[in-house]
């Protein structure tokens, strides 16, 4: 399991303690505001260069680790973009750009991108079965798109959430501001209160089987139960 922050990436050891990816390990690594995994030991990020890094362009537009975290390599828009939430789904990449507030869409992972919705959201997820289909949290709660991210529905009574990802077997999964888990079984239509955490939320990946990881301002929290119940890890 890997942890991305503002210094870098981090690696959850055994015992709870997060071992940095980057190297050398004592140094800061960049700030990833984005982040999502795209294959086996395959990352994708957005942020800023490291403290430390003067020949990187900021922001660092969409880079990319094959050895899962200890080293990057620029793929696209260096300088221009910094993509605050991100995801992919095989070739399909969708990134949000939190200067312009625009919805941005790769079909060649992340090589050349095409401009979208205009979207004031916070999170976003795309299905892995279909790249057409990307869930957003917003402060009207969720809303979706069918049509590759061009146009936003809200979704009638929907929860408000702050993240959202999306299981590799069709649930989607999501946390609120206050720490209340949400699960959907039917690609975001409709949704149901599951368990919470006590701090605000920073991040939740889902996984098949109803395996989520929740980070949060005090911790990391595990459910194999699809939420329904939370223990603390880290």
């Amino acid at each position: 399991m890997v942890v991305a922050g503002h210094y870098g990436l981090f690696a959850l050891a055994p015992d709870g303690t997060l071992v940095p990816r980057q190297d050398p390990p004592e140094t800061a690594g960049p700030d990833l505001m984005g982040f999502t995994v795209a294959g086996p030991r395959t990352f994708l990020a957005s942020g800023h260069p490291a403290p430390d890094d003067a020949g990187t362009p900021n922001p660092v537009g969409l880079v990319r680790s094959t050895d899962a975290g200890t080293t990057w390599e620029p793929v696209s828009l260096q300088g221009q973009v910094d993509f605050h939430s991100l995801d992919a789904a095989g070739t399909s990449v969708v990134g949000l750009d939190a200067t312009r507030g625009l919805l941005m869409v790769s079909s060649d992972g992340g090589r050349t991108w095409q401009e979208r919705a205009a979207l004031d959201a916070l999170d976003i997820a795309v299905d892995p079965s279909d790249g057409t289909r990307v869930l957003a949290t917003t402060e009207n709660g969720v809303a979706a798109s069918q049509d590759g991210g061009s146009t936003f529905r809200s979704v009638t009574g929907s929860p408000l959430l702050a993240f959202v990802s999306w299981a590799g077997d069709g649930a989607v999964y999501g946390i609120g501001p206050d720490g209340t888990v949400h699960a959907s079984t039917d690609r975001g239509a409709t949704w149901q209160r599951r368990a919470g955490t006590e701090s605000p939320p920073q991040a939740i990946t889902a996984e098949p089987g109803g395996r989520l990881t929740i980070v949060t301002n005090d911790g990391i929290h595990r459910s194999t139960d699809g939420g329904a119940t939370l223990a603390r890890i880290a």
